[in-house]
């Protein structure tokens, strides 16, 4: 298969569209202002085309920050795209569409993977999507988009995931995590007075949340937003951790980015040498793939805002550059498989 990725720093849909030829899958990445004109556009212009949208920052070789991006797939692919709406209340009610799309596609484990983009409620929409996907055990790679949009096949939605399913005719494809970070500490805590629908931690071993972090790290009320990029928290998930991201203080309480319940076990965790994981990931991914077609990923926007502060994101372009064909959305969460994760990389490499 073939990944082009077209882009304008201005937002002119016609001049990301250059590069694109014969596309069987495309995915757009737009700005608010623009995302509903290109939405429309694009679909006159490859009409009938599979192909899902959501508005935030998308990368290739540099990073497209309020323009537009197109990335589309060619060449010994197909791919089917679709939606399932009301995920706020009920998304397994429209689940028979993702059954049928797989039967639709042939899917299987070895060479089709589903990328999603979504408006919220992940957690459940994961959960809702992964009782279809498990039954072929089909891979998910995907993200939350901005503005509580995405588009599937030059329709927009509220309130809904949009997804697309692809399989690759000329080999294997195989999913990532990247997980920059490892515990502070070998402490753990009990989540309690935690609320669901806003993603609040009121305690931790009985303590406010606020005052638990702000005494083990001795930062204040102020600096804990920029903390989180050094020390988010981790629920622990089987052998892997879930990172969760602080969105802002909450009185004693700090709300997250993440769901977390009651007795749900946490731990804080440290920044690693990001440098040096992300050669690891790339060493990784070329000793299983030695021959990659394409590499879709998705990155957190606060690793996008760590790295920019570090003057290191096009540094990491570059060097995920050496994969071959690299492009993505730096979204507000990150989707791997079944999970819900904040502050990590989740990419699908096709053979």
């Amino acid at each position: 298969m073939r990944q082009s990725f077209g882009m304008s720093q201005s937002g002119n849909l016609e001049e990301a569209l250059r590069s694109i030829s014969n596309p069987k899958f495309l995915m757009l990445l737009s700005n608010q202002n623009q995302f509903e004109s290109h939405v429309k556009a694009l679909e006159k212009h490859f009409p009938g085309i599979p192909s899902i949208g959501c508005i935030g920052m998308s990368y290739g070789a540099k990073i497209v920050e309020s323009g537009v991006g197109v990335i589309a797939f060619s060449d010994g692919v197909s791919a089917v795209a679709n939606v399932l709406e009301e995920i706020s209340v009920m998304p397994v009610k429209y689940i028979r569409r993702l059954k049928e799309d797989l039967y639709q596609i042939k899917a299987s484990s070895q060479d089709t993977v589903c990328i999603d983009f979504c408006t919220g409620n992940d957690a459940c929409v994961l959960t809702t999507m992964n009782t279809a996907l498990r039954q072929k055990d089909i891979s998910l790679v995907g993200g939350t988009g901005d503005a509580g949009k995405v588009s599937v096949n030059g329709q927009i939605y509220e309130d809904a995931v949009a997804y697309g399913l692809i399989k690759n005719h000329n080999g294997r494809v195989k999913t990532y995590k990247e997980n920059i970070y490892h515990p502070f500490s070998n402490e753990r805590f009990i989540a309690s007075n935690t609320d669901r629908a806003k993603y609040i931690i009121g305690s931790l071993n009985g303590k406010p949340a606020k005052q638990v972090y702000e005494n083990i790290l001795h930062v204040t009320d102020q600096q804990i937003l920029t903390q989180t990029f050094q020390n988010p928290f981790g629920k622990l998930n089987g052998d892997d951790t879930c990172i969760i991201s602080i969105k802002e203080v909450d009185g004693n309480a700090l709300a997250c980015f993440r769901q977390v319940n009651d007795s749900d076990v946490l731990l804080l965790l440290e920044l690693g040498d990001y440098k040096a994981i992300t050669k690891e990931t790339i060493q990784k991914i070329c000793s299983e793939f030695p021959k990659r077609s394409a590499v879709f990923s998705v990155n957190c926007l606060f690793r996008y805002k760590l790295f920019s502060e570090h003057g290191y994101m096009q540094t990491y372009l570059q060097e995920m550059s050496a994969l071959g064909s690299h492009a993505g959305l730096v979204g507000y969460g990150e989707h791997y498989n079944n999970r819900f994760v904040n502050q990590s990389m989740t990419c699908v490499v096709f053979e």
